[in-house]
């Protein structure tokens, strides 16, 4: 850790800040501002490309260079300087049109064109394509994480295919199945979750102060602004949003929002599963040399990337819960208090990597505990009572549920009860014997197929 990140407020610029580089790098001021200054160059220059704008005529392959290397050599240093605009625009996207038009200044060819930077554009055009510029990045990166997770799922649905476990509903013995197909639960969830995630749309608005290109026609109404602008949206990389308000309505961030929050939540509940398999004992955790699990229990080798998952993705919904209800609605044509908020949506996007992150690390420290599980299952002989009970009621028998309740509920048995149970059965011989040669660890159904499906 570096010593002025001990400082940080935040353990996303702290304790995490190295966890964390892919989203803060994208959602950092910097970024923002350099986002800002990509918008405002590359509309100047599709301007430049129309031929019915006149008044601004094409662009020399030299000056093309001029106004793309401002951007290629945008630095820190150079956002500093935006900054300091700002101290006296106090407004930010217009200090970053102060800038460029200060750069261009020094350009001959282009200072006379000067007022075509940020010409027909409120600010909100230019930060409603900047963000969503960053929260396709951003998606991009959590997506990779993601496929990580399910191709290690998906792996050990396989691996894991064969090993027959005890499960637990309500806490308690259950009909049996295999740890490949409970990982393979997660993985189909989290694919699907994936694929919808990436469908999304990411739009974006190019139509002015009110969304009606109102200063657009005045200035040139001959052109077909709504066309044009898509086209300029799209070679971006976004879809247009044609009706808006002065802002985009951030429909699209809400769903992206919505189906994060999905996603984390599905893993929340996988964290808190293998934290309970690791305290059953079905998994073992490496013992990796110098770690630590407790100040006090030197034993100890504790689930703390599940624990640590869990929480941040917690912090992560709550974030996206907000984000979600509160980007969609907006006073009238327009109020700031969307601007304030989406300032923090990179934090939701980084507490969810971390959280993935650290599952990551969780899987690749466990290692199973067949023969644990292989015993916990042996012990547990009363869950024969459905199958048993299954081939009575195939025979009419008078009520099996309360005679294998009677026998059964709340009780511990063992093969012999198992036996006996059977035995006094009233069912043909050859299913006596199918249910004697019965064993908890052979009654998994289709879990071995499932789990290879």
């Amino acid at each position: 850790m570096k010593k002025d990140q001990l400082l940080s407020i935040s353990p996303l610029d702290g304790r995490y800040a190295k966890d964390c580089t892919e989203i803060s790098t994208i959602f950092s001021e910097f970024n923002l501002i350099k986002s800002r200054l990509y918008v405002e160059i590359y509309w100047f220059l599709y301007l430049s490309k129309q031929t019915q704008i006149k008044e601004l005529p094409s662009l020399s392959t030299k000056n093309k260079k001029f106004l793309t290397d401002i951007l290629q050599d945008f630095t820190p240093s150079e956002a500093m300087k935006v900054k300091k605009i700002e101290d006296t625009t106090k407004h930010d996207v217009k200090a970053v049109e102060y800038y460029l038009k200060d750069k261009m200044k020094n350009n001959k060819s282009l200072k006379r064109y000067l007022e075509f930077v940020h010409i027909f554009c409120t600010s909100e055009d230019i930060n409603n394509l900047s963000y969503a510029l960053m929260i396709k990045d951003a998606r991009s990166v959590l997506i990779k994480q993601l496929k990580l997770i399910t191709n290690d799922l998906n792996k050990k649905s396989l691996q894991y295919s064969k090993v027959a476990m005890l499960s637990h509903t309500h806490g308690q013995a259950a009909s049996p199945t295999t740890m490949g197909k409970e990982m393979k639960i997660f993985y189909k969830r989290l694919d699907q979750l994936i694929k919808n995630l990436a469908d999304i749309k990411i739009m974006g608005k190019f139509n002015g102060a009110t969304g009606n290109y109102s200063s657009h026609l005045v200035a040139y109404p001959n052109i077909n602004w709504p066309k044009i602008t898509q086209k300029f949206i799209t070679n971006l990389g976004l879809k247009q949003n044609s009706h808006t308000t002065q802002i985009e309505s951030h429909d699209y961030i809400s769903e992206i929002c919505n189906k994060l929050s999905h996603t984390n939540s599905i893993l929340l509940g996988f964290s808190q599963d293998m934290w309970n398999y690791i305290s059953k004992g079905y998994f073992a955790q490496k013992n990796v040399a110098g770690e630590v699990g407790s100040s006090t229990m030197p034993h100890k080798i504790n689930p703390i990337n599940y624990e640590n998952a869990e929480g941040n993705l917690g912090l992560a919904n709550s974030l996206l819960s907000f984000f979600s209800s509160k980007l969609v609605v907006s006073r009238l044509q327009r109020d700031l208090s969307d601007s304030t908020v989406l300032r923090n949506i990179g934090v939701a996007f980084g507490y969810s990597l971390i959280s993935y992150k650290n599952i990551l690390i969780g899987q690749k420290k466990i290692m199973l505990n067949r023969n644990i599980i292989r015993d916990d299952l042996d012990k547990c002989w009363e869950v024969l009572a459905e199958p048993i009970q299954m081939i009575a009621r195939k025979y009419t028998l008078t009520d099996p549920y309360e005679i294998l309740k009677k026998h059964t509920r709340g009780k511990k048995l063992d093969k012999k009860t198992i036996e006996a149970i059977i035995s006094e059965l009233d069912i043909p011989i050859e299913e006596k014997n199918k249910l004697l040669e019965l064993k908890p660890c052979d009654y998994v159904g289709m879990s071995e197929a499932l789990s290879k499906s």
